[in-house]
Protein backbone atom coordinates (compact mmCIF):
# COMPACT_ATOMS: atom_id res chain seq x y z
CA UNK A 1 0.00 0.00 0.00
CA UNK A 2 2.82 2.52 0.60
CA UNK A 3 4.69 2.01 -2.57
CA UNK A 4 1.34 2.17 -4.22
CA UNK A 5 0.43 5.36 -2.31
CA UNK A 6 3.97 6.55 -3.05
CA UNK A 7 3.45 6.10 -7.03
CA UNK A 8 0.34 7.84 -7.31
CA UNK A 9 1.39 11.03 -5.89
CA UNK A 10 4.43 11.05 -7.85
CA UNK A 11 1.84 10.52 -10.93
CA UNK A 12 -0.35 13.10 -9.77
CA UNK A 13 2.67 15.73 -9.12
CA UNK A 14 2.45 16.93 -12.69
CA UNK A 15 4.38 19.78 -13.95
CA UNK A 16 1.01 21.63 -14.79
CA UNK A 17 -0.26 21.21 -11.57
CA UNK A 18 3.19 23.02 -9.98
CA UNK A 19 3.48 25.80 -11.66
CA UNK A 20 -0.38 26.19 -11.14
CA UNK A 21 0.40 26.24 -7.49
CA UNK A 22 3.48 28.54 -7.98
CA UNK A 23 1.31 31.07 -9.74
CA UNK A 24 -1.16 31.18 -6.77
CA UNK A 25 1.34 31.79 -4.25
CA UNK A 26 2.75 34.51 -5.70
CA UNK A 27 0.33 36.38 -4.53
CA UNK A 28 1.19 35.43 -0.85
CA UNK A 29 4.81 35.99 -1.68
CA UNK A 30 3.36 39.78 -2.46
CA UNK A 31 1.50 39.59 1.15
CA UNK A 32 4.96 39.07 2.13
CA UNK A 33 7.25 41.68 0.65
CA UNK A 34 4.36 44.58 1.53
CA UNK A 35 4.85 43.33 5.51
CA UNK A 36 8.86 43.39 5.61
CA UNK A 37 9.21 46.17 2.72
CA UNK A 38 8.39 48.86 5.26
CA UNK A 39 10.08 48.40 8.59
CA UNK A 40 13.97 49.01 6.98
CA UNK A 41 13.42 52.91 5.39
CA UNK A 42 11.78 53.80 8.06
CA UNK A 43 13.38 56.52 8.97
CA UNK A 44 14.35 57.68 5.63
CA UNK A 45 10.76 57.72 4.81
CA UNK A 46 9.60 59.97 8.13
CA UNK A 47 12.66 62.48 7.39
CA UNK A 48 10.99 62.75 3.81
CA UNK A 49 7.46 63.26 5.08
CA UNK A 50 9.43 66.26 7.37
CA UNK A 51 10.50 67.42 4.29
CA UNK A 52 7.18 67.52 2.52
CA UNK A 53 5.54 68.91 4.68
CA UNK A 54 7.85 71.73 6.17
CA UNK A 55 8.64 70.32 9.74
CA UNK A 56 11.13 72.18 10.78
CA UNK A 57 11.75 69.78 13.98
CA UNK A 58 12.98 66.66 14.18
CA UNK A 59 10.59 64.61 11.90
CA UNK A 60 11.09 61.01 14.41
CA UNK A 61 9.46 62.96 17.03
CA UNK A 62 7.01 65.01 15.12
CA UNK A 63 3.30 63.83 16.30
CA UNK A 64 1.70 64.54 12.63
CA UNK A 65 4.54 62.81 11.21
CA UNK A 66 4.20 59.73 13.34
CA UNK A 67 0.31 59.54 13.06
CA UNK A 68 1.00 59.77 9.16
CA UNK A 69 3.76 57.06 9.67
CA UNK A 70 1.54 55.13 11.83
CA UNK A 71 -1.31 55.07 8.86
CA UNK A 72 1.45 54.29 6.20
CA UNK A 73 1.96 50.67 8.01
CA UNK A 74 -1.71 50.18 9.19
CA UNK A 75 -3.11 50.99 5.44
CA UNK A 76 -2.41 47.64 4.46
CA UNK A 77 -4.05 46.09 7.39
CA UNK A 78 -6.84 48.17 6.45
CA UNK A 79 -7.52 47.45 3.03
CA UNK A 80 -6.60 43.71 3.80
CA UNK A 81 -10.03 43.75 6.49
CA UNK A 82 -11.97 45.54 4.29
CA UNK A 83 -11.42 43.37 0.95
CA UNK A 84 -11.05 39.28 2.69
CA UNK A 85 -15.35 40.49 2.98
CA UNK A 86 -15.41 39.96 -0.30
CA UNK A 87 -13.86 36.90 -0.92
CA UNK A 88 -16.87 34.72 -0.65
CA UNK A 89 -18.61 36.91 -3.08
CA UNK A 90 -16.12 36.69 -5.90
CA UNK A 91 -15.55 32.83 -5.19
CA UNK A 92 -18.67 32.47 -5.54
CA UNK A 93 -19.45 34.23 -9.07
CA UNK A 94 -15.67 34.00 -10.52
CA UNK A 95 -14.05 31.60 -11.90
CA UNK A 96 -10.38 31.24 -10.03
CA UNK A 97 -7.89 31.61 -12.57
CA UNK A 98 -9.96 34.49 -13.87
CA UNK A 99 -10.52 36.37 -10.33
CA UNK A 100 -6.80 36.25 -9.44
CA UNK A 101 -6.06 37.89 -12.82
CA UNK A 102 -8.41 40.64 -12.14
CA UNK A 103 -7.52 41.45 -8.28
CA UNK A 104 -3.60 42.04 -9.55
CA UNK A 105 -5.17 45.78 -11.21
CA UNK A 106 -5.57 46.59 -7.41
CA UNK A 107 -1.73 45.07 -6.93
CA UNK A 108 -0.69 47.49 -9.77
CA UNK A 109 -1.83 50.01 -9.38
CA UNK A 110 -0.78 49.98 -5.76
CA UNK A 111 2.51 49.74 -6.52
CA UNK A 112 2.28 52.60 -9.12
CA UNK A 113 1.20 55.23 -6.34
CA UNK A 114 4.57 53.84 -4.15
CA UNK A 115 6.96 53.80 -6.90
CA UNK A 116 6.16 57.67 -7.99
CA UNK A 117 5.79 58.48 -3.96
CA UNK A 118 8.86 60.57 -3.84
CA UNK A 119 7.95 62.78 -6.92
CA UNK A 120 4.39 64.17 -5.02
CA UNK A 121 2.20 64.22 -1.80
CA UNK A 122 4.64 60.93 -0.72
CA UNK A 123 2.57 60.67 2.71
CA UNK A 124 -0.90 60.87 0.16
CA UNK A 125 0.50 58.17 -2.21
CA UNK A 126 1.95 55.72 0.26
CA UNK A 127 -0.78 55.88 1.95
CA UNK A 128 -3.39 55.10 -1.16
CA UNK A 129 -0.49 52.59 -2.43
CA UNK A 130 -0.67 50.64 0.74
CA UNK A 131 -3.88 50.39 1.19
CA UNK A 132 -4.40 49.17 -2.45
CA UNK A 133 -1.94 46.62 -2.04
CA UNK A 134 -3.83 45.61 0.88
CA UNK A 135 -7.02 45.20 -1.00
CA UNK A 136 -5.11 43.17 -3.33
CA UNK A 137 -3.60 41.17 -0.39
CA UNK A 138 -6.85 40.38 1.46
CA UNK A 139 -8.66 38.87 -2.21
CA UNK A 140 -5.18 36.80 -3.14
CA UNK A 141 -4.62 35.34 0.58
CA UNK A 142 -8.78 34.02 0.25
CA UNK A 143 -8.64 33.51 -3.63
CA UNK A 144 -4.88 30.96 -3.83
CA UNK A 145 -6.13 28.68 -0.82
CA UNK A 146 -8.89 28.02 -2.49
CA UNK A 147 -7.47 27.57 -5.95
CA UNK A 148 -4.53 25.61 -4.21
CA UNK A 149 -7.11 23.00 -2.34
CA UNK A 150 -9.40 22.65 -4.58
CA UNK A 151 -6.54 21.65 -7.63
CA UNK A 152 -4.15 19.75 -5.29
CA UNK A 153 -4.44 15.83 -4.69
CA UNK A 154 -5.33 15.05 -1.59
CA UNK A 155 -2.04 12.98 -0.34
CA UNK A 156 -0.43 16.26 -1.72
CA UNK A 157 -3.28 18.86 -0.35
CA UNK A 158 -1.12 19.63 2.83
CA UNK A 159 2.23 19.91 1.55
CA UNK A 160 1.01 22.56 -1.11
CA UNK A 161 -0.96 24.42 1.13
CA UNK A 162 1.87 24.80 3.25
CA UNK A 163 3.68 26.88 0.18
CA UNK A 164 1.38 29.49 1.14
CA UNK A 165 3.21 30.59 4.30
CA UNK A 166 6.56 29.63 2.20
CA UNK A 167 5.96 32.18 -0.12
CA UNK A 168 4.88 35.07 2.62
CA UNK A 169 8.49 34.06 4.74
CA UNK A 170 10.31 34.29 1.57
CA UNK A 171 8.66 37.66 0.54
CA UNK A 172 9.44 38.76 3.82
CA UNK A 173 13.02 37.72 4.30
CA UNK A 174 13.59 39.13 0.33
CA UNK A 175 12.26 42.78 1.34
CA UNK A 176 14.62 42.43 4.02
CA UNK A 177 17.75 42.15 2.55
CA UNK A 178 16.82 44.57 -0.51
CA UNK A 179 16.18 47.09 2.46
CA UNK A 180 19.72 46.57 3.41
CA UNK A 181 20.98 50.58 3.32
CA UNK A 182 23.73 49.04 0.29
CA UNK A 183 21.30 47.53 -1.77
CA UNK A 184 17.77 49.62 -1.71
CA UNK A 185 17.15 51.40 2.04
CA UNK A 186 18.81 54.38 0.66
CA UNK A 187 17.15 57.90 0.02
CA UNK A 188 17.65 57.49 -3.63
CA UNK A 189 16.10 53.95 -4.34
CA UNK A 190 13.69 53.57 -1.34
CA UNK A 191 10.58 54.16 -4.08
CA UNK A 192 11.61 51.24 -5.56
CA UNK A 193 12.22 49.12 -3.12
CA UNK A 194 8.10 50.04 -1.81
CA UNK A 195 7.30 48.47 -5.47
CA UNK A 196 9.05 45.78 -6.31
CA UNK A 197 6.23 43.26 -5.29
CA UNK A 198 4.50 44.54 -8.54
CA UNK A 199 6.67 42.82 -10.70
CA UNK A 200 5.29 39.73 -8.79
CA UNK A 201 1.68 40.79 -9.94
CA UNK A 202 2.72 41.20 -13.50
CA UNK A 203 4.72 37.74 -13.31
CA UNK A 204 1.45 36.20 -11.75
CA UNK A 205 -0.73 37.41 -14.83
CA UNK A 206 1.11 36.08 -17.65
CA UNK A 207 1.76 33.00 -15.48
CA UNK A 208 -2.19 32.39 -15.14
CA UNK A 209 -2.79 32.33 -18.46
CA UNK A 210 -0.85 29.29 -19.01
CA UNK A 211 -2.80 27.72 -15.52
CA UNK A 212 -5.96 25.18 -15.97
CA UNK A 213 -9.32 26.71 -13.97
CA UNK A 214 -9.96 24.75 -10.85
CA UNK A 215 -12.01 21.10 -12.25
CA UNK A 216 -14.28 21.88 -9.09
CA UNK A 217 -15.23 24.89 -10.06
CA UNK A 218 -15.63 23.88 -13.43
CA UNK A 219 -17.95 21.19 -12.67
CA UNK A 220 -19.70 21.69 -9.65
CA UNK A 221 -20.34 25.68 -10.11
CA UNK A 222 -20.63 25.48 -13.53
CA UNK A 223 -22.20 21.70 -14.65
CA UNK A 224 -19.41 21.69 -17.15
CA UNK A 225 -18.48 18.44 -16.84
CA UNK A 226 -15.85 17.48 -20.16
CA UNK A 227 -13.85 20.76 -19.32
CA UNK A 228 -13.52 19.38 -15.45
CA UNK A 229 -12.15 16.47 -16.95
CA UNK A 230 -9.65 18.01 -19.42
CA UNK A 231 -8.72 20.40 -16.82
CA UNK A 232 -7.97 17.59 -14.36
CA UNK A 233 -5.91 15.71 -16.87
CA UNK A 234 -3.67 18.69 -17.44
CA UNK A 235 -3.40 18.88 -13.89
CA UNK A 236 -3.00 15.25 -13.16
CA UNK A 237 -1.35 13.56 -16.62
CA UNK A 238 -3.04 12.75 -19.97
CA UNK A 239 -2.90 8.65 -18.53
CA UNK A 240 -5.03 9.65 -15.55
CA UNK A 241 -8.57 8.41 -15.11
CA UNK A 242 -10.37 11.45 -13.71
CA UNK A 243 -13.48 8.59 -12.95
CA UNK A 244 -12.90 8.84 -8.80
CA UNK A 245 -12.25 12.56 -8.76
CA UNK A 246 -15.53 13.11 -10.96
CA UNK A 247 -17.75 10.93 -8.56
CA UNK A 248 -15.94 12.59 -5.26
CA UNK A 249 -17.11 15.93 -7.04
CA UNK A 250 -20.61 14.64 -8.35
CA UNK A 251 -21.24 14.00 -4.34
CA UNK A 252 -19.65 17.85 -3.87
CA UNK A 253 -22.37 18.75 -6.36
CA UNK A 254 -25.48 16.92 -5.42
CA UNK A 255 -24.71 18.72 -1.81
CA UNK A 256 -23.99 21.82 -2.87
CA UNK A 257 -27.49 22.02 -4.61
CA UNK A 258 -29.31 21.39 -1.51
CA UNK A 259 -27.41 24.13 0.23
CA UNK A 260 -27.72 26.43 -2.46
CA UNK A 261 -25.23 30.09 -2.26
CA UNK A 262 -24.10 30.07 1.67
CA UNK A 263 -23.65 33.87 2.32
CA UNK A 264 -21.70 34.85 5.05
CA UNK A 265 -24.76 35.63 7.29
CA UNK A 266 -25.80 32.22 7.15
CA UNK A 267 -22.28 30.73 8.00
CA UNK A 268 -22.56 32.79 10.97
CA UNK A 269 -25.72 32.29 12.26
CA UNK A 270 -26.40 28.17 10.93
CA UNK A 271 -26.03 25.58 13.57
CA UNK A 272 -25.85 23.44 10.78
CA UNK A 273 -21.91 25.15 10.18
CA UNK A 274 -21.15 26.41 13.87
CA UNK A 275 -18.51 23.85 14.46
CA UNK A 276 -16.41 23.92 11.54
CA UNK A 277 -16.95 27.63 11.70
CA UNK A 278 -15.80 28.09 14.99
CA UNK A 279 -12.43 25.64 14.02
CA UNK A 280 -12.17 27.68 10.77
CA UNK A 281 -12.15 31.43 13.29
CA UNK A 282 -10.04 29.78 15.68
CA UNK A 283 -7.33 28.53 14.03
CA UNK A 284 -6.55 32.06 12.31
CA UNK A 285 -7.17 33.87 15.88
CA UNK A 286 -4.71 31.20 17.24
CA UNK A 287 -2.00 31.91 14.19
CA UNK A 288 -2.05 35.97 14.96
CA UNK A 289 -2.92 35.85 19.16
CA UNK A 290 0.19 33.65 19.36
CA UNK A 291 2.75 36.32 19.59
CA UNK A 292 4.82 36.06 16.02
CA UNK A 293 4.23 39.84 15.23
CA UNK A 294 5.10 40.72 18.63
CA UNK A 295 8.03 38.93 18.23
CA UNK A 296 8.90 40.31 15.26
CA UNK A 297 8.08 44.09 16.79
CA UNK A 298 10.37 43.10 19.81
CA UNK A 299 13.14 41.76 18.58
CA UNK A 300 15.05 44.55 17.93
CA UNK A 301 15.19 45.21 21.17
CA UNK A 302 16.25 42.23 22.59
CA UNK A 303 18.86 42.19 19.74
CA UNK A 304 20.30 45.34 21.05
CA UNK A 305 20.13 43.95 24.60
CA UNK A 306 22.23 40.84 23.53
CA UNK A 307 25.06 43.27 22.11
CA UNK A 308 24.25 41.91 18.64
CA UNK A 309 26.24 44.84 16.80
CA UNK A 310 24.14 45.11 13.72
CA UNK A 311 20.67 43.91 14.87
CA UNK A 312 19.46 44.58 10.92
CA UNK A 313 21.54 41.57 9.98
CA UNK A 314 19.69 39.51 13.63
CA UNK A 315 16.39 40.49 11.84
CA UNK A 316 17.35 38.61 8.89
CA UNK A 317 18.63 35.79 10.83
CA UNK A 318 15.19 35.33 11.96
CA UNK A 319 13.90 35.93 8.55
CA UNK A 320 16.48 32.85 7.50
CA UNK A 321 15.25 30.64 10.13
CA UNK A 322 11.64 31.41 9.38
CA UNK A 323 12.40 30.07 5.90
CA UNK A 324 14.01 27.60 6.80
CA UNK A 325 11.19 25.78 9.17
CA UNK A 326 8.53 26.81 6.79
CA UNK A 327 10.56 24.40 4.15
CA UNK A 328 10.67 21.71 6.92
CA UNK A 329 6.80 21.76 7.18
CA UNK A 330 6.38 21.54 3.48
CA UNK A 331 7.45 17.76 4.30
CA UNK A 332 6.12 17.22 7.69
CA UNK A 333 2.55 18.33 7.08
CA UNK A 334 1.39 15.40 5.10
CA UNK A 335 3.36 12.87 7.27
CA UNK A 336 2.67 14.37 11.17
CA UNK A 337 -0.83 15.15 10.26
CA UNK A 338 -2.49 19.28 10.53
CA UNK A 339 -3.64 18.53 14.01
CA UNK A 340 -0.74 17.41 15.83
CA UNK A 341 2.17 19.65 14.17
CA UNK A 342 -0.17 22.64 15.31
CA UNK A 343 -0.34 21.58 18.78
CA UNK A 344 3.51 20.82 18.91
CA UNK A 345 4.07 24.26 17.73
CA UNK A 346 1.72 26.13 20.21
CA UNK A 347 3.57 24.40 22.88
CA UNK A 348 7.18 24.86 21.59
CA UNK A 349 6.01 28.37 21.26
CA UNK A 350 5.08 28.59 25.04
CA UNK A 351 7.57 27.22 26.49
CA UNK A 352 9.55 29.80 24.33
CA UNK A 353 7.71 32.99 25.80
CA UNK A 354 8.24 31.70 28.86
CA UNK A 355 12.15 31.34 28.70
CA UNK A 356 11.97 34.99 26.90
CA UNK A 357 10.34 36.50 29.81
CA UNK A 358 12.86 34.79 32.26
CA UNK A 359 15.61 36.48 29.74
CA UNK A 360 14.25 39.44 29.73
CA UNK A 361 13.66 39.89 33.24
CA UNK A 362 17.35 38.41 34.56
CA UNK A 363 19.34 39.94 32.25
CA UNK A 364 19.65 43.62 33.65
CA UNK A 365 21.33 41.13 37.14
CA UNK A 366 22.81 38.55 34.72
CA UNK A 367 24.34 39.65 31.56
CA UNK A 368 24.85 36.31 29.40
CA UNK A 369 20.66 36.04 30.30
CA UNK A 370 20.04 38.27 27.16
CA UNK A 371 21.47 35.11 25.13
CA UNK A 372 18.54 33.15 26.39
CA UNK A 373 16.31 35.63 25.36
CA UNK A 374 17.73 35.82 22.07
CA UNK A 375 17.88 31.46 21.11
CA UNK A 376 14.31 31.90 22.52
CA UNK A 377 12.96 34.43 19.40
CA UNK A 378 15.12 32.16 17.11
CA UNK A 379 13.22 28.99 18.63
CA UNK A 380 9.84 30.60 18.13
CA UNK A 381 9.80 31.28 14.99
CA UNK A 382 11.07 27.82 14.40
CA UNK A 383 8.31 26.58 16.72
CA UNK A 384 5.78 29.01 14.60
CA UNK A 385 6.85 27.93 10.98
CA UNK A 386 6.36 24.06 11.83
CA UNK A 387 2.62 24.32 12.33
CA UNK A 388 0.47 27.70 13.23
CA UNK A 389 1.98 29.31 10.66
CA UNK A 390 1.37 27.41 7.42
CA UNK A 391 -1.97 25.38 8.60
CA UNK A 392 -4.72 27.54 9.14
CA UNK A 393 -4.07 29.03 5.69
CA UNK A 394 -5.28 25.92 3.82
CA UNK A 395 -7.10 23.84 6.83
CA UNK A 396 -10.51 26.21 6.07
CA UNK A 397 -10.44 25.03 2.48
CA UNK A 398 -10.26 21.48 3.78
CA UNK A 399 -13.11 22.05 6.38
CA UNK A 400 -15.92 23.03 4.11
CA UNK A 401 -17.63 21.98 0.84
CA UNK A 402 -17.70 23.47 -2.16
CA UNK A 403 -20.62 25.73 -0.82
CA UNK A 404 -19.75 27.25 2.38
CA UNK A 405 -16.29 27.34 1.42
CA UNK A 406 -16.19 30.76 -0.30
CA UNK A 407 -17.90 32.63 2.83
CA UNK A 408 -16.02 30.34 5.51
CA UNK A 409 -12.28 31.37 3.88
CA UNK A 410 -13.47 35.34 3.79
CA UNK A 411 -14.50 35.17 7.54
CA UNK A 412 -11.43 33.27 8.79
CA UNK A 413 -9.48 35.69 6.19
CA UNK A 414 -11.30 38.98 7.97
CA UNK A 415 -10.47 37.24 11.41
CA UNK A 416 -6.92 37.02 10.72
CA UNK A 417 -6.32 40.47 9.24
CA UNK A 418 -8.19 42.00 12.27
CA UNK A 419 -6.30 40.32 15.21
CA UNK A 420 -3.16 41.12 12.77
CA UNK A 421 -4.14 44.68 13.15
CA UNK A 422 -5.08 44.79 16.64
CA UNK A 423 -1.66 42.81 17.34
CA UNK A 424 -0.07 45.77 15.98
CA UNK A 425 -2.13 48.77 17.38
CA UNK A 426 -2.00 47.63 20.82
CA UNK A 427 0.73 45.48 21.53
CA UNK A 428 3.51 48.80 22.38
CA UNK A 429 0.84 49.84 24.27
CA UNK A 430 0.62 46.71 26.34
CA UNK A 431 4.41 45.94 26.23
CA UNK A 432 5.17 49.54 27.89
CA UNK A 433 2.01 48.85 30.58
CA UNK A 434 4.18 45.31 31.16
CA UNK A 435 7.18 45.50 30.20
CA UNK A 436 9.16 42.14 30.31
CA UNK A 437 6.54 40.20 31.84
CA UNK A 438 4.27 40.91 28.44
CA UNK A 439 5.19 37.72 26.61
CA UNK A 440 3.79 35.71 29.83
CA UNK A 441 0.04 36.54 28.04
CA UNK A 442 1.17 34.83 25.36
CA UNK A 443 1.69 31.78 27.36
CA UNK A 444 -1.37 31.73 28.80
CA UNK A 445 -3.45 32.86 25.39
CA UNK A 446 -1.34 29.97 23.65
CA UNK A 447 -2.35 27.16 26.29
CA UNK A 448 -5.82 27.86 25.73
CA UNK A 449 -4.88 27.25 22.16
CA UNK A 450 -3.43 24.20 22.49
CA UNK A 451 -6.46 23.07 24.35
CA UNK A 452 -8.88 24.61 21.55
CA UNK A 453 -6.91 22.35 19.64
CA UNK A 454 -7.23 19.20 21.24
CA UNK A 455 -10.83 19.36 21.80
CA UNK A 456 -11.66 20.63 18.75
CA UNK A 457 -9.75 20.62 15.46
CA UNK A 458 -10.27 17.17 13.51
CA UNK A 459 -7.30 15.69 11.80
CA UNK A 460 -7.99 16.44 8.09
CA UNK A 461 -4.82 14.77 6.53
CA UNK A 462 -5.87 12.58 3.59
CA UNK A 463 -9.41 12.84 4.22
CA UNK A 464 -12.15 13.84 2.46
CA UNK A 465 -14.74 16.45 3.18
CA UNK A 466 -17.11 13.59 3.75
CA UNK A 467 -14.88 11.68 6.46
CA UNK A 468 -13.94 15.37 8.07
CA UNK A 469 -17.70 15.99 8.20
CA UNK A 470 -17.81 12.64 9.70
CA UNK A 471 -15.11 13.77 12.38
CA UNK A 472 -17.42 16.68 13.47
CA UNK A 473 -20.37 14.41 13.80
CA UNK A 474 -18.32 12.22 16.07
CA UNK A 475 -16.91 14.80 18.25
CA UNK A 476 -20.70 16.44 19.11
CA UNK A 477 -21.05 14.77 22.27
CA UNK A 478 -24.03 12.72 22.43
CA UNK A 479 -24.54 12.90 18.36
CA UNK A 480 -26.26 10.14 16.69
CA UNK A 481 -27.24 9.56 12.72
CA UNK A 482 -26.84 6.97 9.99
CA UNK A 483 -23.60 6.43 8.72
CA UNK A 484 -25.36 8.14 5.06
CA UNK A 485 -26.33 11.10 6.60
CA UNK A 486 -25.89 14.28 4.54
CA UNK A 487 -22.54 16.39 5.24
CA UNK A 488 -24.85 19.12 6.01
CA UNK A 489 -25.82 17.25 8.70
CA UNK A 490 -22.51 16.48 9.48
CA UNK A 491 -20.93 19.60 9.33
CA UNK A 492 -23.20 20.67 12.25
CA UNK A 493 -23.52 17.78 14.15
CA UNK A 494 -27.30 18.27 14.02
CA UNK A 495 -29.54 15.48 13.00
CA UNK A 496 -32.51 16.86 11.16
CA UNK A 497 -35.76 15.11 10.24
Amino acid sequence: MGKKAKHSIIKDATCTLFLSVFTAVLGFFQFGYCIGVINAPQQIIMMHYGKVLGVTDDPMKNPTIIMLWSLSVAMFAVGGMVSSFTVGWIGEKMPRVKAMLLVNVLAISGNIFLGVSKFGPSHVLIIIGRALTGLHTGLTSGLAPMYVGEISPTALRGALGSLHQLAVVIGILISQVLGLDFLLGRNETWPLLLCLSGCAAVLQIFLLFLCPESPRYLYIKCGKLEEAKRSLKRLRGEAYDPTKEIEDMEKEKEEASREKAVSIWQLITSSNYRQPFLVAIGVHIAQQFSGINAIFYYSTDIFNTAKVGQPVYATIGVGFVNTVFTVVAVFLVDKAGRRSLFMAGLLGMMVCTIAMTVGLVLQPKYEWMSYISLTSVFLFVSFFEIGPGPIPWFIVAELFSQGPRPAAIAMAGFSNWFTNFCIGMFFPYVAKLCGPYVFLIFAFLLALFVMFIYFKVPETKGKSFEEIAEEFRRRKKGSKGPSGATEMEYLGGTQQA
